[in-house]
């Protein structure tokens, strides 16, 4: 088989369209269909069901997503290699970012520094749920992540980078918004806006009460720290979040939000560099950690 037909494979996998699978390749539609069929008689076996919209794949075909994405990124990261023996690094970075942790780590300097060292390489910047991105480093999908996890994940490094205590968040006239500190016990009953379940915040809030015991009502998910911000100060509800966070409604000298320590729980997120094994790690990914680890040192 051929690098193209597995190529023409994941753009039909990702679109889940013979039409825009054609077009993201630049191809006719009879080019992306004799393609796949092709890879099916080099396989012997169907990879998708013909007539399902969306497309579906078979399951021969869902076996062969990893495979096929691994495949195209050793391909990858083939040529990156020989142009590196050149000194020159040519290629994507697909780099998955927490975008709330820009205070902490503050990677758009670290990628233009990057992108002015190394102008051949483009840059691909992917924004999703914690357990997300770890995934999808796993997986191929992402060459590296700079987020935050709650453990070690098989297959993938972890380099911590910065850490940030989560606070109970409040309206100024809420009863407990005068306290210096709160335990998780005295938060029974409360109503909560949250983050969505697979957000590290919401992994750290979620074990926090079935530590204790205590159910809670989440009347509110919005997957937007500045929404959530927003919600609790119009009064929807109490919440965690990273006492770091700049946005205006939790800084402004008028905010009627308030923060407050959390004890007895532990409420403090990590932010990691992420990379996958040695061996499967792209040279572009390789060179931007090294770049990074020099001006942000692990643990700082």
């Amino acid at each position: 088989m051929e690098l193209r037909q597995l190529r023409h494979f994941l753009a039909l996998v990702e679109e889940r369209s013979i039409t825009r699978a054609a077009k993201r390749e630049l191809i006719v539609q009879s080019g992306l269909s004799n393609s796949l069929q092709a890879l099916e008689r080099e396989l012997g076996t169907p990879v998708y069901v013909r007539g399902t919209r969306p497309v579906r794949l078979t399951a021969a075909g869902e076996a062969l997503v990893g495979p096929a994405r691994r495949t195209l990124a050793s391909a990858a990261q083939a040529e990156q290699a020989v142009h590196h023996t050149r000194d020159v690094l040519i290629g994507t970075l697909r780099l998955g970012v927490s975008l709330s942790a820009q205070h902490l780590v503050p990677f758009a300097s670290y990628l233009g520094e990057f992108a002015r060292d190394h102008p051949g390489v483009d840059l691909r910047l992917r924004y999703a749920p914690a357990l997300t991105m770890i995934s999808m480093v796993e997986t191929g999908e992402l060459d590296c992540v700079i987020g935050p996890a709650v453990s070690q994940v098989p297959g993938v490094r972890l380099t911590r980078l910065a850490g940030e205590l989560l606070h109970l968040v409040c309206r100024a006239d809420h009863h407990l918004a005068g306290q210096a500190v709160v335990s998780v016990r005295q938060l029974a009953g409360e109503r909560f806006v949250e983050v969505p379940p697979g957000w590290t915040a919401r992994l750290l809030s979620d074990a926090a009460f079935a530590g204790e015991g205590i159910p809670r009502r989440v009347v509110c998910e919005v997957g937007d720290w500045e929404l959530f911000l927003e919600l609790v100060s119009a009064g929807v509800g109490i919440g965690f979040a990273p006492v770091g966070l700049r946005y205006p409604v939790l800084i402004a000298p008028d905010s009627v939000l308030r923060l407050v320590a959390v004890k007895g729980a532990r409420l403090e997120r990590h932010l990691y560099l992420m990379l996958p094994a040695a061996g499967e790690t792209s040279p572009a990914a390789q060179r931007f950690a090294d770049q990074l680890l020099r001006t942000h040192p692990a643990g700082s």
